[in-house]
């Protein structure tokens, strides 16, 4: 299991690695082959499908993934659903494009909407085929589809700027990215669906799904309110410093925790009746991240003056004082992110919907409080309820199964305290660091890693947690893996 996992992780973060590639490539790219006007007309429409992609797979990926000895009845009942939620949405865009168009007085908008729908039938016909892959952990071969997926778009898109040099490029390197994955999901897994049938038992996994959905859809309002109320009522500029030091910071965060989603999940679930070693999987992981993650969030926020000019340019400096406001969130979220894990693979989807609504009830709450002070004050609102929220997210988390939030303190606080006394530390050094910005960078984010590791030195977990860092080849654990569909 701890093979499994550990090369999971390993080909998970390089497929992630090059897909992050490929994303910066196209920009690079076909920004310059392609016209603003036209990403504008795609960029109309990524509203729609970001909500329409709440609702997509209705849980139903994770309710497989998590569930113990699955049968071919019950993901066969699972698909034929996709397919159907998947239809219904393709034909809600379809309804709703010219309605789209209308709103934003751009009628091209109605047919590229309307043609996105093949994109969520693609994804609603592969969904099962993904779920069982990830279930038996094959994350090499999943790795190498999203690698080729995400090229072979960027190639599509290219390639079709030779045909029609418009938005419909775009498009076409979206749709292949979508496509082409599900066929490859269909190539790689030995489980064909049959006809629909009734089976006994299926409300209990439609119930998890549900409470999946139920959680993205209050955590779509309280990652997306912030930004429509400071456009509508502090106007672009405003919002433009903000998302410019939301993206740079707390975006990069998320590309750390939900990459390894894919690989923790699927290994939880399998230990879910085993508490030992379920607890001592998740100990041993989650330290891992914080250390990775947490010295280089202190070291960017302690630093945001340099920084943001010095990445995006001098016309960017006053987003530095939001990035440091942020900062703060950003030292808690590499903790309270992996949470997910474990309500997913419990099977607590009804809590971890709960806690979503909590998660937007507050946030939202924070973003009105801060918002007659601007970007920052919606900055600095949200990261003290960060704080406020992380004691009762993991009383939450603890109230059953075999993680306790004694547990979650006793690993984290090496590190989440060594990176808040990094950031203090470099924020009393900075005025003795060098001039030249790179040599000062370097020697900051340098300093913070350093810190850090010394305060976990002094922690028995902290101990523990550096000497798994240390350990190339993971150590083998003996694991049965369950009979399941195939």
């Amino acid at each position: 299991m701890r093979k499994s996992v550990g090369r999971g992780a390993v080909v998970t973060a390089m497929a992630q690695s090059v897909r992050v590639a490929t994303q910066i490539l196209s920009v690079i790219v076909l920004s310059r082959l392609l016209s603003p006007q036209d990403f504008g007309v795609v960029a109309m429409c990524a509203p729609v499908l970001a909500f329409i992609a709440l609702f997509q797979d209705f849980g139903l990926t994770q309710a497989t993934i998590q569930k113990s000895g699955i049968r071919h009845e019950e993901v066969n009942y699972l698909f034929w659903i996709n397919v159907a939620v998947s239809a219904i949405l393709a034909c809600v865009l379809a309804g709703a494009a010219p309605l789209v168009a209308a709103f934003y007085g751009e009628s091209r908008v109605t047919g590229l909407v309307a043609a996105f729908g093949l994109q969520i039938m693609a994804y609603g016909l592969g969904a099962q085929h993904l779920a069982l892959l990830t279930r038996r952990m094959q994350f090499g071969r999943l790795a190498v589809i999203d690698v080729a997926s995400a090229i072979a778009g960027l190639a599509v898109s290219i390639a079709w700027t030779f045909i029609d040099r418009s938005y419909w490029a775009l498009f076409a390197g979206t749709l292949t990215g979508a496509v082409l994955p599900t066929l490859c999901y269909w190539a790689s897994s030995r489980w064909r669906p049959g006809l629909p049938r009734k089976v006994a038992g299926i409300g209990e996994l439609i119930n998890f799904g549900a409470g999946i959905t139920g959680f993205n859809f209050a955590n779509f309002f309280a990652r997306n309110l912030d930004n429509v109320l400071i456009g509508k009522y502090w106007g672009e500029a405003q919002l433009g410093l903000y998302d410019r030091a939301y993206k740079l910071l707390l975006f990069p965060l998320s590309q750390i925790t939900n990459p390894l989603s894919k690989v923790m999940v699927p290994a939880l679930s399998r230990l879910k009746d085993e508490p030992d070693r379920y607890r001592s999987a998740y100990l041993r992981v989650m330290p891992l991240i914080l250390l990775v993650a947490l010295p280089g969030v202190a070291f960017a926020t302690a630093m945001s003056d340099v920084l943001i000019p010095f990445v995006l340019g001098e016309q960017w400096r006053a987003s530095a004082s939001i990035f440091l406001a942020l900062g703060f969130a950003g030292l808690l979220q590499p903790l309270n992110n992996p949470a997910g894990w474990l309500f997913v693979s419990q099977g607590r989807s009804g809590d971890f919907m709960r806690w979503g609504i909590i998660t937007a009830v507050t946030s939202v709450l924070a973003f009105m409080l801060g918002l007659p002070y601007g970007a920052l004050g919606v900055a600095i609102a949200y990261a003290i309820s960060e704080y406020l929220r992380t004691p009762f997210l993991w009383l939450y988390v603890g109230k059953s199964g075999p993680l306790q939030a004694h547990h979650v303190l006793r690993a984290a606080t090496p590190f989440v305290l060594g990176a808040h006394l990094a950031l203090a530390a470099i924020w009393f050094v900075k005025p003795a660091l060098p001039q030249q910005h790179v040599v000062a960078l370097a020697s900051s984010a340098v300093l913070a890693y350093l810190i850090t590791i010394i305060i976990g030195l002094a922690f028995a977990s902290g101990r523990e947690a550096l000497r798994e860092a240390l350990k190339m080849l993971p150590a083998r654990l003996p694991a049965a893996a369950p009979r399941e569909a195939q």
